[in-house]
């Protein structure tokens, strides 16, 4: 433990430590997707038709926002994304078939201490419960981390948002708490539940992604053997 000229305790000092660049939209490739800036003039149509294989609005339930029910809806929606400058929007494809399959943002960005958010998570039905949805979360850890060189990411979800509570976890997040009455969206209450990961855990988590994501671990038709958490430490 440190402790400052007066005998009180204090933080490890960081000496050599720099303000981190802020993400941008780069392109993020991988096995199963491959991740591009969002375009809203772009991408409205594909991403309108993705949503719309869901019979109905549940999906959009834990989101800010309901499930834009038009062309011109989906359009002001993306919009919308991209005018918000806190966020780094974007564009999940399908890398067997280059579709637009779901959005994602980097979001609470402070360069300055290193730290960023995995938010806006919204991923269409062509995307779930299928390998490009935990590799797109592994491309966003490694740029996080190996690329712009952060100290920490997080995810924060409704905390009877239980699919994303298992999602954090699964990708190898730590539950931190939860922050009661945090927001009021959609006219509702919603305490928020705070995961993160830090730098140090990161390599072990790589790891694991990596080992997941051997050709060893597929089959021909590109079914995974086992699961992600079978390699989590």
């Amino acid at each position: 433990m440190a402790f400052n000229e007066y005998g009180q305790p204090v933080g490890e000092a960081l000496p050599e430590w720099q303000p981190r660049p802020r993400p941008t939209g780069a392109t993020l490739n991988g096995q199963f997707c491959r991740l591009v800036a969002l375009d809203a003039e772009r991408d409205f149509a594909a991403l309108f038709n993705a949503y719309q294989q869901a019979p109905d609005g549940r999906d959009w339930t834990y989101l800010m926002g309901e499930r834009p029910e038009s062309l011109a809806a989906m359009r002001t929606h993306l919009e919308k994304l991209q005018a918000n400058t806190g966020l780094v929007n974007l564009l999940v494809l399908d890398s067997r078939h280059q579709t637009p399959v779901g959005t994602v943002a980097l979001m609470r960005i402070e360069e300055a201490s290193g730290v960023l958010e995995i938010g806006h998570v919204n991923w269409s039905p062509l995307m779930k419960q299928r390998s490009c949805a935990t590799e797109a979360i592994f491309l966003l850890l490694r740029y996080t981390f190996d690329e712009l060189g952060y100290r920490r990411c997080e995810w924060k979800c409704d905390s009877l948002n239980e699919p994303s509570r298992q999602a954090a976890r699964r990708f190898g997040f730590s539950y931190e708490g939860r922050f009661m009455k945090a927001l009021v969206t959609k006219g509702r209450n919603r305490d928020t539940d705070w995961f993160a990961m830090t730098e140090d855990r990161w390599p072990a988590v790589r790891t694991a992604f990596e080992q997941w994501l051997d050709e060893e671990n597929f089959s021909a038709d590109g079914q995974q053997k086992q699961r992600l958490q079978a390699f989590m430490p």
